[in-house]
């Protein structure tokens, strides 16, 4: 028991192995048959999309890299066609409960007064009128299919057509959701012929960052403001008077972790989830997304594993220290490596493009990679591995 008065104290591994357990990642990989994806969902609760397609999409990875193998396609009818499901920038863009989207009504209103405020929603006034009158009468569309005629003059964003740049700021304002994906390409929709009418609700912004801040928090078991506030890229500010009302609610309670210091040298303050677990052992293996919670906050994946990560697929190749797509490797519930990876799906090999292990990896990480890329190559449906030899990590391949 802590001392009243006094500030709860968690060891860096006790800390560890509770960010791990409320990530999802157990002793035991048993999960439902019919819908293996559940649990993983329900831990995270947000599921960040990348586009990059080099192995796998990122929003494929955090299941895998919990429960192992699993038909995508039935995590796709599940995101896109069960109506359990949207997407929204929660953290980046990412899917959530369509249950959870009127938490961010307020962050609609921004995006909303913001593009106002810059003149976007001005000069593109007739585009979004233009993608609305479209979308209520023929109903979801791709942008390509909006865009009348020979393709557009590109705009100055991202060298965005007009038409796509009015279908983006109506998806971030709300009015325009996604309505599923084709080639990865987003079918857009007016909300109301998506999204059932008691999700369209809003929720005053100080209750929704409130119940933002919660689910985070629970997601993350432990986590420094800083943490909890980029979970659902909260400013700091609010985040902190969400953190308040929570302590005096009970669902947070004011810890010290060990070694987690300030920049002054400090004890860094942390809360702890009144649901989090502190397992007495806790020691996953997996590879996972640069997109992973795990890892998507890179102090708060050196300060608990002691993992510097950057993703160099925009560092040019010669500058690369790693690799293009490198997956953090948990072995032993530690960060130990960073595995390249690409799927070679016309010839059904696996390539190692690099692997490399941290200083202190435990000694059988060898023999955990063997088995991770093993098992990434059975899921992917490829047949064979083979490695470049690029890196300081031996791998005992078998096929």
């Amino acid at each position: 028991m802590t001392p009243a008065g006094s500030t709860a104290t968690l060891s860096a591994a006790e800390a560890r192995r509770v960010s791990l357990a409320a990530q999802g990642f157990a002793n035991s990989p048993k999960i439902a048959k019919r819908r293996p994806f559940d649990k993983a969902l329900s831990k995270l609760h947000v599921l960040q999309i990348d586009s990059v397609n080099v192995f796998s999409r990122s929003h494929y990875m955090p299941v895998f890299s919990r429960h192992g193998c699993y038909a995508q396609d039935n995590l796709d009818d599940h995101l896109w066609r069960s109506g359990e499901f949207t997407e929204y920038w929660a953290h980046e863009a990412a899917f959530i409960p369509v249950s959870d989207r009127p938490l961010f009504g307020w962050r609609m209103d921004d995006f909303r007064a913001r593009h106002t405020r810059d003149g976007r929603w001005e000069r593109l006034a007739p585009s979004i009128e233009a993608v609305r009158e479209r979308l209520r009468s023929d109903g979801p569309q791709l942008v390509r299919e909006l865009e009348d005629g020979p393709r557009q003059k590109r705009g100055p964003w991202w060298d965005w057509s007009d038409t796509k740049h009015a279908v983006e700021v109506l998806f971030a304002a709300g009015e325009v959701v996604s309505a599923g994906r084709e080639s990865f390409q987003r079918r857009y929709a007016l909300a109301d012929q998506v999204i059932a009418e008691p999700h369209l609700r809003t929720v005053d912004r100080a209750t929704a960052q409130r119940e933002l801040v919660a689910r985070a928090a629970r997601s993350l078991g432990v986590g420094t403001l800083a943490d909890i506030a980029d979970y659902h890229r909260l400013k700091t500010p609010e985040a902190k008077a969400a953190v308040a009302d929570l302590v005096e609610s009970g669902e947070l309670t004011q810890v010290e972790v060990e070694g987690w210091l300030g920049k002054n040298g400090t004890p860094e303050i942390a809360w702890l989830h009144r649901d989090a677990a502190i397992p007495s052992r806790l020691a996953p293996n997996a590879l996972l997304t640069p997109f992973d919670p795990i890892v998507w906050f890179r102090p708060r994946a050196e300060r608990i594993h002691d993992f510097h990560y950057r993703i160099e697929i925009y560092t040019p190749k010669e500058k690369r220290q790693f690799g293009y797509y490198c997956l953090p490797l948990l072995v032993g519930g530690r960060l130990a490596g960073r595995i390249d990876l690409k799927a070679d799906r016309p010839g059904g090999t696996l390539l190692v493009q690099a692997a490399w292990q941290e200083p202190g990896a435990p000694q059988h990480t060898s023999d955990v990679v063997a088995e991770l890329l093993r098992a990434a190559a059975d899921w992917q449906g490829l047949s064979d591995i083979r490695s470049t030899g690029v890196g300081n990590l031996d791998l005992r391949l078998r096929n």
